[in-house]
């Protein structure tokens, strides 16, 4: 397997992703070619300070930078070396099969969509976001590629997200939901209505309509939404996390008998917190287009990025984006398309 890494544009510098490289490559066995896209003497300075020696590795230089504040279109028409458009470059040639990258995430799903373009019969991309929760995980789509969406969108995000749930997370029969502001089919928008109709007729374990108390109460696997409702549940998700972490550490820290019972429930304590830690599922996928693209959080560690690259190596092992053209041509040749656009 053939992995493409952007090494620049995140919040920890190149070391860290070059770290995160290097505990992938000492694991997974099954890469062949790893490339390292970047400054060419950062790259260089990052694999001296971690060591990294493996001859799969190899070193794409561009000489520019998408930050975060660059605004994606237009710093993309700006900065045609950057990292990022020579990693996707990488994927469009042929010579990488997966990208993981921890930069500009309007840059990441801009390059990926004009570059590689969408999978036959996909319409448009979505982020896939794994959020762990007291019970498991569930998957939101779309986390932000796709602000407006039409209702064949929808249905077809909830056909890719019940791959990537079956086929990555390893859930046998995952349970696909459009999030609306009630259960009822009278409640919701004409965007999500039209979408339940479109969901109804999909070859899905579909339950209809959820709702935000649903997704921390293990109803729901692949919860499916616009990208720009996904985004802010996605950040609130991540916001409230980090709210209720310090909560805890301050209260548990308030007084002698509270601090002792915090170390008589240490084990339990340290049990949550690997239950809930955000890293073990590496990053983001960007689903629906023609290669693996992979998008890490900019502030990921080594270990995520490791993971980021583990989630990659199983997507192409499992042939992914093959079994979500064939479900959704499966869905078009049952007119699901035809109902919603003639």
């Amino acid at each position: 397997m053939r992995i493409v890494v952007d090494v620049m544009g995140g919040d920890r510098g190149p070391e860290v992703v070059v770290e995160g490289a290097r505990l992938a490559l000492k694991d997974y066995s099954g890469i062949s070619e790893l490339y390292l896209v970047g400054n060419e003497a950062d790259i260089a300075a990052a694999r001296k300070k971690t060591g990294l020696q493996d001859k799969r590795v190899q070193i794409v230089h561009a000489s520019q930078v998408l930050t975060m504040e660059d605004k994606p279109v237009e710093g993309l028409r700006k900065k045609k070396d950057c990292s990022l458009l020579r990693a996707v470059e990488l994927l469009k040639d042929g010579r990488g099969q997966a990208l993981i990258s921890t930069g500009n995430t309007g840059g990441m799903v801009a390059a990926s969509t004009i570059r590689l373009r969408t999978l036959e019969g996909v319409e448009r991309p979505a982020i896939a976001a794994v959020i762990p929760s007291g019970h498991g995980h569930f998957i939101l789509l779309d986390a932000g590629a796709t602000p407006e969406c039409k209702p064949i969108y929808l249905a077809q995000f909830a056909i890719m997200g019940n791959l990537y749930c079956q086929q990555i997370l390893g859930t046998k029969n995952p349970r696909v939901g459009i999030l609306s502001n009630g259960s009822e089919e009278i409640k919701g928008t004409e965007l999500t209505r039209e979408a339940h109709r479109l969901c109804k007729g999909l070859d899905l374990n579909y339950i209809g309509y959820v709702e935000g108390h649903d997704l921390f109460d293990d109803k729901v696997e692949v919860v499916v939404m616009d990208g720009f409702l996904g985004n802010i549940v996605l950040k609130t998700c991540e916001s409230m996390g980090r709210a209720v972490g310090r909560f805890l550490k301050r209260e548990l820290n308030a007084t002698p008998i509270r601090r002792l019972g915090k170390v008589l429930a240490g084990n339990a304590l340290l049990a949550l917190k690997t239950k809930l830690d955000p890293d073990i599922y590496g990053g983001a996928p960007l689903l629906g287009l023609n290669g693996t693209v992979i998008k890490a959080h900019g502030s990921a560690n080594a270990r995520a990025i490791k993971n980021a690259i583990r989630v990659a190596t199983e997507t192409i092992q499992h042939h992914l984006n093959e079994s979500i053209v064939r479900e959704i041509s499966k869905a078009n040749a049952n007119e699901m398309v035809g109902a919603e656009t003639k």
